[in-house]
């Protein structure tokens, strides 16, 4: 099994994250583009910006494998998918807004976990800078790491605004990115059977 990617159980300490040089940085961007951060609507922007990435960035001092701590024995050999999960995350690479949902599913190995921990895994990873392509497999290596199932299976979709309010400006295009491990690579038909549950084919 491939590791885990480095940054994935990266927390960067309880420090608080310094709102006052975020907010700093801030003034420094209006003043640069030729603002007035004085003017009755930028006066408190600065202040806004920063305790925005306080929430945006919060997943930066979480550590997701925590959240799958918790787990029940139970005698369960089918798929387990939670569909469509909500997700909103920063690209890094503009630090602009990706949205969409994930598919996460796993065959357990004798060892499930509540449902509800599995979007907080997604969000835990969501709230940081972000590509998606990095997000789809350390959801996938988290949960193979934490469950130990037999398979793990994620898909993403999401549409970037780096490519729809700015550069090629393409709104509604959409990107789908997919990992898989264990039995969901190794086996054509169980790979099958989850690509159906999530798009409902054969229905």
């Amino acid at each position: 099994m491939s590791r885990t990617p480095s940054n994935a159980n990266r927390t960067h300490g309880a420090e608080p994250i310094d709102q006052a040089r975020i907010a700093a940085a801030v003034k420094e961007i209006l003043l640069a583009v030729g603002e007035d951060p004085q003017r009755d609507g930028l006066r408190e922007t600065p202040e806004r910006v920063a305790r925005m990435y306080v929430e945006l960035f919060s997943g930066l001092r979480q550590d997701p494998r925590v959240l799958l701590q918790k787990t029940f024995r139970e005698k369960y050999d089918e798929i387990v998918l939670v569909k469509d999960i909500e997700f909103q995350s920063l690209c890094e690479h503009h630090l602009l807004p990706f949205l969409g949902k994930a598919h996460v599913a796993y065959l357990p190995d004798g060892k499930i976990v509540g449902l509800s921990k599995l979007a907080r895994v997604v969000e835990a990873l969501a709230r940081r800078p972000q590509v998606q392509e990095r997000l789809t497999s350390q959801l996938a290596e988290i949960i193979m790491t934490e469950l130990q199932p037999k398979g793990v299976g994620v898909v993403i979709e999401a549409e970037h605004t780096c490519m729809t309010i700015r550069g090629v400006r393409k709104p509604g295009s959409m990107c789908t990115t997919s990992a898989m491990l264990g039995i969901f690579r190794d086996n054509p038909k169980t790979r099958a059977e989850l690509t159906a549950l999530i798009y409902g084919r054969g229905k």
